[in-house]
């Protein structure tokens, strides 16, 4: 599964990684879209003008048909174990792929103005270097049109699409006007603008959870970045491709979603031939943030549908035998949160935290919660893709 990583407005455009490669980069090109744990294989491709762009691989399947591809659009910037927990769950299932923006974390920054057609070509880039002939794609926020629009391009290439929170045409997100007064705002006082976006895509976090997001936001993009994919996200327009999706679709998106408003996510999956538009609760943009499970349950479920005939059933594993929000607990557990910032990294109450480590510790056969953690490390070992 390929990710192109997409931020609504602007939120997730900004990653914190230092590049320890060739040459030296700034500290404040650090990006938190790939993450360097020793579970995920971080490399790079290059396009053809010579810029280097960074993708991660996480999960165990190799067949390519099972790899989805995250397209990026920008990086999810966001608290590490709550990101990881969104991921966890589809990593258990598929091997997937993510990569930086160029511009943002451990890829080069681009020569010019990025589009539509260069985020068109990173991602082909991406997909060419892993030798993915057809692979399933998943735009996130911005990344979504740019995603829509490769289905569109490359139909022989894509299995499935699975768009959350996105849109057709970024002229319809916001006026003018206040598209004009973000963009200004970010560009005129960074800090103000990260509190401002902050409160857009997780109106439903904590103080401190909403906090953290803008400290990221600060610590992970230049000014002059921030504004100038901000401002991306404002133009990118996609409506005259939609109708030539071939691929099986499914549209996700939130009810309330304060950053790019539902008829959006509507009038999206209207466009597109046969796409499924499942409407989920919530204010949030984020996918990680309130309830994250069930978007990664609507995910899995579409990507794997019910087989349509009898067939020989994988042997079962303690994995098997969790539920996406329980693998999202354990990979939490592993990172050492407690039960009560585990229910407020998941937007849940304490109590029901609670019951899923209980119930993870019953079908693991385990007694405590260093035997998740350490259950959940040797699952992650297993899981990583050989260089």
């Amino acid at each position: 599964m390929v990710q192109r990583t997409g931020a609504g407005v602007a939120r997730r455009l900004w990653a914190r990684h230092h590049d320890a490669g060739a040459r030296p980069r700034p500290q404040a090109w650090r990006p938190a879209l790939v993450d360097p744990e020793p579970r995920q294989q971080i490399r790079f491709c290059t396009t053809p003008a010579g810029v280097r762009v960074a993708y991660a691989t996480a999960g165990s399947c190799h067949a390519s048909s099972r790899w989805p591809i995250q397209a990026a659009g920008t990086s999810s910037a966001g608290p590490r174990p709550a990101v990881r927990a969104f991921y966890a769950p589809l990593a258990a299932h598929r091997t997937v792929v993510r990569y930086d923006k160029p511009d943002c974390g451990l890829s080069d920054p681009w020569p010019g103005r990025q589009t539509l057609e260069t985020d068109l070509e990173v991602l082909r880039v991406v997909a060419d270097e892993l030798r993915l002939d057809r692979f399933d794609l998943l735009g996130i926020s911005m990344a979504a049109p740019v995603a829509a629009a490769f289905a569109a391009r490359h139909p022989d290439r894509v299995g499935r699409l699975v768009l959350y929170g996105g849109y057709a045409n970024g002229r319809r997100v916001a006026s003018a006007e206040v598209a004009a007064a973000m963009v200004d705002l970010v560009q005129a006082h960074w800090g103000l603008g990260s509190d401002v976006l902050a409160d857009v895509f997780l109106p439903d976090g904590s103080a401190e959870a909403r906090a953290q997001f803008a400290r990221l936001q600060r610590d992970s993009a230049p000014t002059e970045v921030a504004a100038r994919l901000l401002a991306q996200c404002y133009e990118l327009e996609v409506e005259g491709l939609l109708d030539q999706i071939a691929a099986p679709t499914l549209v996700l998106h939130r009810r309330d979603d304060r950053a790019i408003p539902y008829r959006l996510g509507r009038d999206l999956a209207a466009r597109i031939p046969g796409a499924r538009l499942v409407s989920l609760a919530g204010r949030s943009h984020l996918p990680y943030a309130g309830d994250a499970a069930a978007v990664v349950g609507a995910i899995l479920a579409f990507l794997d549908p019910p087989a349509r005939g009898p067939r020989p059933a994988p042997p079962a594993g303690p994995a098997d035998s969790l539920t996406a929000r329980q693998l999202q607990v354990a990979a939490l557990v592993a990172e050492g949160l407690t039960n009560r910032q585990i229910a407020e990294r998941l937007g849940i109450q304490e109590r029901s935290a609670e019951g899923h480590l209980e119930r993870i510790r019953q079908r693991l056969g385990v007694s405590s919660r260093a035997q998740v953690a350490a259950w959940w490390a040797r699952r992650a070992d297993a899981s990583e893709v050989p260089g």
